[in-house]
């Protein structure tokens, strides 16, 4: 949660990973791989036509990122909790998820206060999908290990 509000209370131009990556990395090589992807987001269409292909790749960085680090919330705070409580594993995930979302509103909520950052509902979505990647993989360890056990 730290690191997700540190970097939320960072300007945009702060997090801006173009200028290292066009210094450090030929972009053209990504651009037909690229140059396939267009879709809509923020009622902005996103393709490298309209971004650049650095734009491109850093958008498809940052939102990986939603998701990477809402994944490792959720399953943190599940470690957190099957560790420390004696929740079953049903009260375990539901409490998991919820303080994720919660912290993923909070987070975009944060954000407005930020210079030159934006909320985006769709951030809470895509968050919360990084959550439910994390559910649904503590569900299938828990159940390989149960099936492994008979």
């Amino acid at each position: 949660m730290g690191m997700i509000f540190y970097f939320s209370s960072q300007p945009y131009e702060q997090q801006d990973l173009r200028p290292t990556m066009n210094l450090y990395i030929n972009l053209d090589l990504l651009k037909p791989v690229l140059s396939l992807i267009e879709f809509t987001y923020y009622g902005e269409t996103i393709n490298i036509e309209n971004r650049g292909v650095d734009g491109m790749l850093e958008f498809l960085i940052r939102k990986a990122a939603h998701l990477t680090v809402f994944f490792l919330l959720m399953v943190t705070t599940f470690l957190a909790f099957h560790h420390n409580t004696g929740w079953g594993l049903k009260g375990k995930l539901i409490a998991s998820y919820i303080i994720t979302v919660l912290y993923a509103c909070f987070d975009e909520y944060h954000q407005s206060l930020t210079p030159n950052r934006t909320p985006y509902a769709g951030d809470v979505v895509l968050d919360s999908v990084g959550g439910l990647i994390g559910v649904c993989l503590i569900l299938l360890f828990f159940f390989r290990k149960r099936i492994f056990k008979r």
